[in-house]
C-alpha cells in the first residue's frame, strides 16, 4: 500500500470515529457499567494501522511499548503478554527457574498471599506445585497489613504475592522491607492499580517483579493484554524465556544470530553446534501479545494520567455523596497513599436493615452495574477443595466480603450525570429500607 493510500484510510478511520455519535446518558435506561474500556480516535487509528501493515504477531509497536512502560516506572524491563493472568502466572514461575540456582523455588515452598482477591493471583503458586498460604483483609482498605503477612512466615516462606486492592495500595514499603529483611521475593500484581501511589512513589516499582492487566476493565487497555516488569535483568531475561517457549536463545522471531554464535553453542546433551533458536532452557510457554494489541496499548498509555484524574474524581464524588448514608462501610485509602481507584467499595453493615443481596438487586433494576470482590473468601470455591493451603490467624474479614460486600464504577467512561444517578439511587434504597 503506498503511502497516499495508506493515508488516506487512516484519515476515513478518524473521520469514521467522529460521526460516531454518544447517546445522551438517560436514568435508569442507560446502563452504567462497573468497568470498561474508553477508547478515542487515536486509538481506533492505532489499530487500523497495525492491521494494514499485517502486524499480526508481536512486533514494533509491542517493543516501543515495553520500553514506554519500563520507563513510565522507572524499571529496567517490561514484557508484553497475553493477558494479565498469564502476567502473574509467568512472574512466579521465573522464580523456579534453575538459572536462579538456590534461590530458586521449589514444590511445597509457601507463598504468602490474601484470601479476599481474584484467583489468578493464587492460581500461579498452585499450578507451580508451591503452597499458599493465606492471611485476612482489613475491611474498609481490603487489604492486608504488615502485621499480617510477618506473622504468616515460616522456614518454607519464599515469596509474597498480592494485589493491590481495586487501585488501594497495600503496605508496599513496609513488606518490601520484610521481604528484604527476610530475603523473601515480593511480587506487586499490579493489576488494578497503575497509576496509584503509595508514599510517593508509584505502586509496582516495590517488588521484584510486578504484573499488569490491559484487559478493557483496567487502566488502560490493549484488548487482551498484560506485561511483567522488574528492574533485575536476570529475571527480566528469564520472564522473556519462559513467555517465548522456553527459549535459550533471545532473538526476535524473524531474526536470527543476534548473538553471532547461532550454531556455536553445545547445552545439555545436545550435540555441539544445535541451532541456538531451537534450545529450550525452561518449561515455558507462548504467552506473547500481537502487534495489534501493542499499538493499541502505546497509543492508550499517553492517557495514564488523564484516566487516573477521572477515577480519583468519580470516586471522591461517591465518597462525598454517600458520607450519610447509613448502614454502609464506605471504602478509605490506605494511609500515606494515593489510589488510583479501580472501583467503589461499598460492605453492608450487620444492622442496616437490609443486604448486600437487597441493594445489589435495587441498583441493577435501575441499570447501574454491580461487581462482588471478585472472589471473595477464595478458600471457599469449589475449585480450592483439594488445594494443600495454610491459614494464618482466621479469615473473618474475608468471610464479611464474600457476604456484604461489592462494588460499582468509577473507571473513566462514568460521567457526573452517573455518578450522582448512583447516589440518589443508593441514598433512595436506604431510606425506603429503614
Amino acid at each position: 500500500m503506498d503511502g497516499d493510500t495508506r493515508a488516506l484510510v487512516l484519515e476515513q478511520v478518524r473521520k469514521y470515529h467522529q460521526e460516531q455519535k454518544s447517546a445522551d446518558f438517560v436514568p435508569g435506561v442507560t446502563p452504567i457499567l462497573a468497568s470498561g474500556a474508553v477508547l478515542d480516535e487515536d486509538d481506533r487509528v492505532a489499530i487500523v494501522e497495525a492491521a494494514l501493515d499485517l502486524r499480526i504477531a508481536a512486533g514494533p509497536s509491542a517493543r516501543r511499548f515495553e520500553s514506554a512502560f519500563a520507563r513510565y516506572f522507572g524499571l529496567r524491563k517490561a514484557h508484553l503478554v497475553n493477558s494479565g493472568s498469564s502476567a502473574n502466572l509467568l512472574a512466579l514461575a521465573a522464580l523456579t527457574s534453575p538459572k536462579l540456582k538456590e534461590m530458586r523455588l521449589r514444590p511445597g515452598d509457601e507463598v504468602v498471599t490474601v484470601a479476599a482477591g481474584f484467583p489468578t493471583t493464587v492460581n500461579p503458586i498452585v499450578q507451580n506445585g508451591l503452597t499458599p498460604v493465606f492471611v485476612d483483609v482489613e475491611l474498609g482498605t481490603y487489604n492486608t497489613t504488615a502485621e499480617r503477612v510477618e506473622a504468616a512466615l515460616s522456614d518454607r516462606t519464599r515469596v509474597i504475592m498480592m494485589a493491590h486492592t481495586l487501585g488501594n495500595p497495600f503496605q508496599a514499603e513496609e513488606i518490601a522491607r520484610i521481604a528484604d529483611e527476610r530475603g523473601l521475593f515480593l511480587i506487586e500484581d499490579n493489576c488494578d492499580a497503575v497509576g496509584s501511589t503509595y508514599r510517593g512513589r508509584l505502586t509496582g516499582t516495590f517488588g521484584d517483579l510486578t504484573t499488569v492487566s490491559f484487559y478493557p476493565a483496567h487502566h488502560i487497555t490493549s484488548g487482551e493484554g498484560g506485561c511483567v516488569l522488574t528492574r533485575s535483568l536476570e529475571l527480566a531475561r528469564i520472564v522473556e524465556s519462559m513467555r517465548d517457549w522456553g527459549r535459550d536463545c533471545w532473538c526476535e522471531p524473524g531474526e536470527d544470530n543476534k548473538c553471532l554464535k547461532r550454531f556455536d553453542y553445545q547445552l545439555g546433551t545436545l550435540p555441539a553446534g544445535y541451532d541456538h533458536k531451537y534450545i529450550f532452557s525452561h518449561v515455558g510457554y507462548n504467552l506473547k501479545s500481537t502487534d495489534i494489541q501493542g499499538a493499541l496499548a502505546l497509543s492508550q498509555l499517553r492517557r495514564i494520567a488523564e484516566f487516573g484524574q477521572a477515577r480519583r474524581r468519580n470516586w471522591q464524588r461517591l465518597r462525598d455523596g454517600l458520607a450519610d448514608v447509613p448502614g454502609l462501610m464506605l471504602p478509605r485509602a490506605t494511609p500515606d497513599s494515593d489510589p488510583s481507584w479501580f472501583g467503589f467499595v461499598i460492605t453492608v453493615l450487620p444492622d442496616a436493615g437490609y443486604t448486600r443481596s437487597d441493594l445489589v438487586a435495587f441498583l441493577e433494576s435501575r441499570r447501574i452495574g454491580t461487581r462482588r470482590l471478585f472472589g471473595g473468601n477464595l478458600t471457599r470455591h469449589p475449585a480450592y477443595e483439594d488445594v494443600r493451603f495454610r491459614v494464618v490467624g482466621d479469615l473473618r474479614n474475608s468471610d464479611i466480603v464474600t457476604e456484604s460486600t461489592f462494588w460499582i464504577g468509577v473507571y473513566p467512561g462514568v460521567t457526573t450525570d452517573m455518578v450522582d444517578y448512583m447516589i440518589e439511587s443508593i441514598v433512595e434504597f436506604t431510606s425506603r429500607a429503614r
